[in-house]
């Protein structure tokens, strides 16, 4: 791992219903983009049992979950009571890591904390407890996961170019700036092919805890699932010194993702 990246890596297998990997799993990161999947889930919370979505909704929710779209998360952030959203999400799901901006005397979606634990929580919760109009619509969305975010960056690093499909992905970044270095020029409603495998470093450490501080440096997370029925469970949260390149982040996240121990099968 380059010097001054922390890392916090789950992988669950559903199957076996065992960790192949953990590492700093309870350590905090700042969620950037991860905490529109708690702002989705707060959304269709107490909409059953049919679960509709009216149509103006439905296309920010669906450019929120696969192009991770920051006006749309803005929306319904604003609408749906800020802060509460994640203290409402945490108790139903249990989350332990999981705090929301204010805790950090911030007020802004992305500063919520959160942990490769509770992430695995939350996916968990999605595929084996959630209402089926729930698990279908949201998992749908991530298995639809566009190349670009809508700010231009390039969201398919990590899980996206590390695996073949099939796989679902939610991104995060922050930090890296307002506008990408290097724009990204793929058509953002075209979902992403499958990509080659390829050798990567062995995941460093035991599981823990280490100090990230939240209000500082920038992060690169890839989240999601991974094979047939959505088998595996992948979390990858990294955190990086400021003033880092989001292309040296990208190639370290990928990296480290396509060395991580995924179930076949």
């Amino acid at each position: 791992m380059p010097a001054g990246v922390v890392a916090g890596v789950a992988v669950y297998d559903r199957r076996t219903a065992t960790f192949t990997t953990q590492l700093h799993v309870t350590t905090r990161f700042r969620s950037a983009s991860l905490v529109k999947l708690l702002i989705a889930l707060d959304y269709l919370w107490d909409r059953g049992p049919g679960y509709p979505i009216p149509a103006a909704d439905r296309g920010l929710l669906d450019i929120m979950l696969r192009s991770s779209d920051d006006n749309a998360a803005s929306h319904f952030w604003a609408a749906d009571g800020r802060d509460a959203i994640v203290t409402r999400m945490v108790g139903r799901l249990g989350l332990q890591n999981t705090t929301p901006p204010s805790a950090q005397n911030r007020t802004g979606w992305g500063s919520t904390a959160l942990s490769a634990a509770d992430l695995v929580r939350i996916y968990r919760y999605l595929l084996d407890s959630a209402p089926a109009p729930v698990r279908d619509y949201i998992l749908g969305n991530l298995h639809q996961s566009t190349h670009c975010g809508t700010d231009h960056y390039d969201q398919s690093f990590g899980i996206p170019s590390a695996f073949p499909r099939p796989w679902a992905a939610k991104q995060g970044w922050y930090g890296f700036g307002d506008t990408p270095a290097q724009p990204c020029v793929a058509a953002s409603t075209a979902a992403l092919g499958p990509a080659p495998p390829a050798a990567g470093p062995g995941v460093p450490g035991p599981p823990g805890v280490v100090a990230v501080d939240l209000l500082s440096g920038a992060v690169l997370h890839t989240t999601g699932t991974v094979g047939p029925d959505d088998r595996t469970i992948v979390v990858v949260l990294t955190q990086y010194p400021s003033g880092s390149t989001f292309a040296k982040a990208v190639a370290t996240v990928t990296a480290l993702t396509r060395s991580l121990p995924i179930p076949s099968g």
